[in-house]
C-alpha cells in the first residue's frame, strides 16, 4: 500500500460525492450528498497517513481500497 496525504485523500472523497460538514481542530468530519448516514473523519496533518487510518477512513466512506490505488 502506498502512502498518501490527508490533501490528497480529501480530494478523492469530495470526487465520490462527500463534503465538509465541519473542522474540529485539525480534524475534518465529511458527509455524503446522497446518504447522510456516511460520516468521514479525516485528520489533517503535515504527514502521510498510516495505512490503519486510510483504511478506517475507506471503510466509513464505504469506498474499497482498490479504487483509491487504481
Amino acid at each position: 500500500m502506498s502512502s498518501i496525504t490527508p490533501q490528497n485523500i480529501l480530494k478523492f472523497l469530495k470526487s465520490k460525492g462527500f463534503y465538509i460538514s465541519r473542522q474540529s481542530g485539525s480534524h475534518m468530519i465529511l458527509h455524503h450528498n446522497l446518504d447522510n448516514t456516511k460520516r468521514v473523519t479525516l485528520p489533517i496533518h503535515n504527514k502521510d497517513l498510516k495505512p490503519g487510518t486510510l483504511l478506517s477512513i475507506l471503510k466509513q466512506a464505504g469506498i474499497d481500497k482498490k479504487e483509491v490505488f487504481k
